[in-house]
């Protein structure tokens, strides 16, 4: 990666959501500037055409926000998510081009409104400024694992082999309820069974009570945790990445998925039912580059991780400094 500093600030913009602040994040970070986080909430209309309708310009943000939105303008902004695309769509107008304007995610019309859109290749996007990579950009690398470790030090002292179990949600055409779960840990216990070791299983946000509640009473009296939520403590997530000698991520995230296949450690997910076309192109392309195994399946105990998101950072960096 090229060492020359770029000049100014970063802007890093996106919505509430945590998988996209995830991304733009990570991407900004990488680049060693200065980064501002810009949490924009465009009103309606805006906010149902985003980011077709720039009519209005700042007009499109509530009157609290507007001032956050204003120059001093980035050297370069990197959204993820469509509402933010509106907004690094419109600074590359009112800065007249002298923002590099970067969108994570297919914006939904054509990609040439930026200077760079990054698109996961399952997305089928094409363009001389889309960059593809196989996965959502994250923050995992060797010093994230380390930190991770540090800052959970006991989950060191469980039995090995330590499997992870990265829960999500019911997403369309994707059923994560009570009967999966169910299926999920019967065959993670059946495993354990002959080979030992500890379970330590994540919800997120989306996973719904009843998983969590057949997670957490299938797994009384197994060594290893059962988190939720605040109520069972700090997030051990970089911990339990750190610290798995397994990983088994339920088939419906692409981000947790991405993370989970950026540890080098084995990853699996068991697929119940047909998945929707594109994350099964996304679950075709892993299996393909030997990331990702079914849960009933043979695994390697190591394999390459998948960390995309320094490339894409050295990328972006010399497309801003030819500009």
């Amino acid at each position: 990666m090229s060492t020359r500093a770029l000049p100014g600030e970063c802007w890093a913009i996106t919505d509430h959501a945590a998988g996209n602040q995830r991304q733009a994040l990570a991407l900004a970070e990488r680049l060693g500037m200065p980064v501002r986080h810009l949490v924009l909430s465009p009103r309606a209309p805006w906010s149902w055409l985003s980011p077709r309708m720039m009519l209005g310009g700042r007009l499109a943000l509530p009157r609290d926000q507007r001032t956050t939105f204003a120059a001093p303008w980035p050297t370069v902004a990197i959204g993820c998510g469509r509402s933010a695309a509106l907004f690094t769509r419109m600074l590359r107008s009112v800065t007249e081009h002298h923002c590099h304007t970067v969108q994570i995610l297919d914006p939904r019309i054509d990609p040439a409104h930026w200077d760079t859109v990054i698109a996961p290749r399952h997305d089928q996007l094409a363009g001389d400024n889309v960059l593809r990579p196989l996965g959502s950009l994250n923050p995992v690398d060797d010093n994230w694992l380390e930190d991770g470790r540090e800052a959970c030090s006991t989950l060191g002292d469980l039995p090995r082999p330590r499997v992870g179990v990265l829960l999500g949600g019911p997403r369309t055409g994707i059923r994560i309820d009570t009967d999966y779960a169910k299926r999920l840990i019967d065959t993670l216990l059946a495993r354990r069974r002959s080979e030992g070791g500890s379970v330590l299983a994540l919800a997120s946000r989306r996973t719904p009570a009843a998983v969590i509640d057949v997670v957490r009473g299938a797994l009384k009296g197994i060594p290893g945790l059962v988190w939720s939520g605040p109520d069972d403590g700090s997030n051990p997530y970089p911990g339990v990445l750190g610290w798995a000698d397994r990983l088994v991520v339920t088939p419906d995230s692409v981000n947790m998925l991405s993370e989970a296949c950026a540890v080098g450690c084995s990853v699996q997910t068991l697929v119940a039912e047909p998945l929707p076309s594109k994350i099964a192109r996304f679950h075709r392309n892993l299996h393909e580059a030997g990331l990702l195994h079914d849960l009933d399946s043979a695994a390697p105990s190591q394999q390459i991780p998948l960390r995309e998101t320094a490339a894409m950072a050295d990328t972006l960096r010399q497309r801003v400094l030819l500009k």
